[in-house]
């Protein structure tokens, strides 16, 4: 099997879409100030309501992975189907700075992990990791829910589904 067959078998699941974000503290007092990062992300799910957990899948050696391998707190916003600029922005490669990118995007600091949750979003939940699993190219990070809200009742969730964002319906 080849990795295009594998990708395109993949492209059949969908998924929800989420806005995984941290605070990445500054590196000396001196120095430039800290950075909320941002990461869209398809490979999110529940994994015990007792204790409440959930995973998210991260590309080794991505930005997150590093970020959320020195501090273990973030954050999750569920993205509904009117945020998929939202999702399309933090899912660009090369990109310099996520400063610019939440710049003019409804949001507030969670109490709890300090990381952006999105306005507007269907449901937001903030992070602790408990634990990071090695799979392949990607690491499994699971985190304890430490806050779960549901801001939004309205809209449908952003989905992905052959390679494309879509809504449901």
């Amino acid at each position: 099997m080849s990795n295009d067959e594998f990708r395109a078998a993949m492209s059949r699941l969908a998924a929800g879409v989420v806005l995984v974000t941290a605070y990445e503290p500054a590196l000396a007092d001196d120095g430039p100030r800290g950075e909320d990062v941002g990461m869209t992300a398809t490979a999110f799910m529940s994994v015990s309501l007792d204790p409440p957990l959930v995973m998210v899948s991260l590309r080794e050696g991505s930005r997150m992975d590093d970020l959320l391998d020195e501090q273990p707190l973030w954050g999750v916003s569920v993205l509904s189907e009117s945020q998929r600029h939202i999702a399309g922005r933090f899912a660009m490669k090369g990109r310099i700075s996520d400063r610019l990118l939440f710049e003019d995007i409804p949001y507030v600091r969670g109490e709890a992990a300090g990381a952006l949750l999105v306005g507007g979003s269907l449901a937001t939940l903030e992070c602790r990791t408990e634990q990071r699993v090695p799979a392949g190219d990607h690491v499994l990070v699971i985190g304890r829910v430490l806050t779960a809200r549901v801001p939004s009742e309205d809209g449908g969730p952003l989905m992905y589904f052959k390679g494309r964002y879509r809504h449901l319906g």
